[in-house]
């Protein structure tokens, strides 16, 4: 019976994501699934991108957190429609919770959507939400050994992040080894090192959106 009850929630959660995915295709909305443990700079990293893109793009943020607004108040001060999920202690965002949020958006008049996850580099990445991409965000400080430790999380995302490399020199932390772990689990993934507070390595992540978009609306 448990397993029974496994399955058919499990199966809602993937019709939910197929009606996401439907809805976004629909719209021709480039959707971008952004994960990593907290405080690994997904906000500030939201931050500059919007601000990087938003004369181009209409973007919208769907913020999950397990409580507060806080990051939420941060990306709509920037005046992007941002629509808070608090999951009161869940460890992730599941497709029916990013179901419940769609009418609350415009997507006849939005190019973009970043749905902000919970910090966690577990739950997260088992979960389709109905995007186009899932992107994991690692910060120098966590060190060498995440990669490797929380593989499915690399394995199933489709760019690899390294943030904060302004902090480099302080921390014992090493991209050539980030390069091989990450190939080692998913020869197809990107990995791009950037510093979100300096601006150092941002323009190959704003491309990459910038040219994910075009592939979007070209299906």
């Amino acid at each position: 019976m448990k397993i029974k009850l496994q399955e058919d929630v499990l199966k809602d959660q993937n019709l939910a994501a197929e009606f996401n995915r439907e809805v976004f295709k629909k719209n021709k909305i480039l959707v971008i699934n952004l994960m990593s443990s907290p405080g690994a700079g997904k906000t500030t990293l939201l931050e500059e991108t919007v601000k990087a893109l938003a004369d181009e793009f209409t973007i919208g943020v769907i913020e999950g957190d397990l409580a507060t607004e806080r990051d939420a108040e941060r990306l709509r001060s920037l005046g992007i429609k941002t629509v808070q999920i608090n999951t009161v202690g869940g460890c992730h965002l599941d497709a029916r919770m990013i179901a419940k949020t769609i009418p609350e958006f415009d997507f006849q008049t939005m190019d973009i959507l970043f749905i902000e996850n919970i910090g966690n580099l577990v739950c997260p990445a088992g979960y389709d939400l109905g995007q186009n991409y899932k992107v994991v965000v690692l910060s120098v400080p966590e060190g060498n050994d995440k990669i490797p430790k929380y593989p499915v999380m690399f394995k199933r995302s489709d760019v690899t992040i390294i943030n904060k490399i302004d902090l480099l020199p302080y921390v014992s932390f090493y991209l050539d080894e980030a390069q091989n772990d990450l190939m080692a689990i998913n020869p197809q993934a990107q990995l791009m090192a950037l510093s979100a507070r300096t601006g150092d390595g941002m323009e190959k992540w704003i491309n990459w959106i910038k040219d994910s978009y075009q592939r979007c609306i070209k299906h």
